[in-house]
């Protein structure tokens, strides 16, 4: 019998790439790096950096010059006897071109 195959929903699907980002990060380094108009973002591990790239500007209407992802190491959390992992996920650096922002506080 043949191998059953399913087709990947295309990179340019907007609905596909508004999932690939989770959440923006906002750490101490994260905050550093804001003044180097570079912005932290949590992604899906499987997001690879042409969709994260495409997501940024689709959601921020920005120019994304370079995209860096890294994967951090899983943490271990224990409840009483039961040990487990907290969920894992992709970090991703966003470079964005001279003169692009994104708001991530809006003023109040």
């Amino acid at each position: 019998m043949g191998r059953i195959t399913t087709l990947k929903p295309r990179q340019d699907d907007p609905r596909r790439l508004v999932d690939c980002i989770i959440r923006p990060l906002v750490t101490e380094k994260a905050t550093r790096l804001l003044e180097q108009n570079q912005y932290t973002f949590a992604v899906r591990p499987q997001a690879t950096k042409p969709e994260i790239k495409a997501a940024i500007e689709l959601l921020f209407d920005v120019k994304v010059v370079a995209v860096n992802t890294l994967h951090p190491a899983e943490r271990r959390k224990r409840v009483g006897r039961f040990a487990g992992q907290k969920p894992h996920y992709k970090k991703a650096m966003v470079t964005l071109a001279a003169g692009d922002k994104i708001v991530l506080f809006p003023e109040v």
